[in-house]
């Protein structure tokens, strides 16, 4: 071994490897990352916009083409209007009754719903008690009067029409009474 001041001096000899000669990198576009979720939430709102105002315009345009004013301009005749009163059958009337037990009617208030029951019809003895009202509503009830002409107390029901005529036709021959609901 030589002393000398050269570093390849002091290592034995290896073969050389030979390494390629050094190449150029090729050119090529930067890349570019996408924001990723920002991105597609962005054009997921821009479509829902554009949903929503595609539906307002088809609603303006139904509302302008068929309202009442453009009806009216087209020289088509208005639309009937709703009846203000309901069907004759569904009316409901005032029907004052006078109950058989006095005492019962006095637990009655305006708003209940009571059944009203005839007992003791001529002829219907072994039938028992026939059911005259289901669920009428009580509308008032009126203060009593001392000894009235035929005991009882009066209290004035709201119902149909023909149950205010059944309620009537049975107070004539039967005693009334009432179960609440």
């Amino acid at each position: 071994m030589s002393v000398s001041g050269s570093p390849s001096s002091s290592f034995p000899s290896t073969p050389s490897v030979t390494c390629p000669p050094p190449r150029g990198v090729p050119m090529f576009e930067p890349l570019r990352v996408r924001g990723g979720g920002r991105d597609r939430l962005r054009r997921a709102l821009r479509r829902r916009r554009r949903a929503g105002a595609v539906g307002l315009a088809v609603t303006a345009a139904v509302l302008a083409a068929g309202g009442p004013q453009a009806r009216a301009s087209r020289g088509d005749p208005p639309p009937a209007p709703p009846p203000a009163v309901a069907p004759a059958a569904e009316r409901l009337v005032s029907a004052p009754v006078r109950i058989a037990d006095a005492a019962a009617v006095r637990l009655l208030r305006p708003g209940d719903r009571v059944d009203v029951v005839a007992a003791g019809e001529p002829g219907r003895e072994r039938e028992g008690p026939r059911l005259v009202a289901a669920g009428a509503r009580v509308a008032r009830v009126p203060e009593a009067e001392e000894g009235g002409p035929e005991g009882g107390a009066l209290v004035v029901l709201s119902v149909p029409r023909g149950t205010a005529r059944a309620l009537v036709g049975a107070a004539a021959v039967a005693r009334l009474a009432v179960t609440l609901c």
